[in-house]
């Protein structure tokens, strides 16, 4: 009998061990992972400022509806063909990421990068592949995670 107390009493103490050393777990899901979104760019004009608008997400904290705003995406003194620009990933006020994109006009096929973001996307980093079919509709296919904010 007391076996089997000892027994149950070091199972709950493993099993509260493990729950505490976790951390509290977010309402907004894992803090790493496999990332897919699919985004429309029917409003892309070409120009700095154009975007595309987000149209699905796996990780809840990237909603439908957000853009993805292009610094220069023409660019002077990038090989011809490609599209090489910093973005914006914009969510809302208080709520975007930074990175950089490359991708090649005549095969729709290229990579992203983020390295931070603000408010909810603080410390985003994500290496997405970039593809399309159409050079309308494309998706980003990669992995995310969530580096602490400075301090914390």
């Amino acid at each position: 009998m007391r076996f089997k107390i000892a027994m149950t009493m070091f199972a709950f103490v493993l099993v509260a061990g493990l729950v505490l050393s976790t951390g509290p777990v977010s309402a907004q899901g894992a803090r790493s992972g496999f990332l897919h979104v699919t985004k429309n760019c029917s409003a892309f004009a070409g120009g700095p400022g154009s975007y595309c608008t987000i149209t699905s997400s796996n990780l809840p904290l990237i909603t439908h509806g957000s853009k993805v705003f292009y610094d220069y995406p023409n660019n002077l003194g990038t090989p011809t063909g490609l599209m090489d620009t910093n973005v914006v990933l914009y969510v809302g006020a208080g709520d975007w990421a930074v990175g950089r994109c490359t991708v090649d006009n005549t095969t729709n096929i290229g990579l992203c990068t983020f390295s931070d973001g603000a408010g909810p996307l603080t410390g985003f980093q994500a290496r997405v592949n970039v593809s399309s079919a159409d050079g309308i509709n494309y998706t980003w296919v990669g992995t995310y995670s969530f580096n602490s904010a400075p301090g914390n």
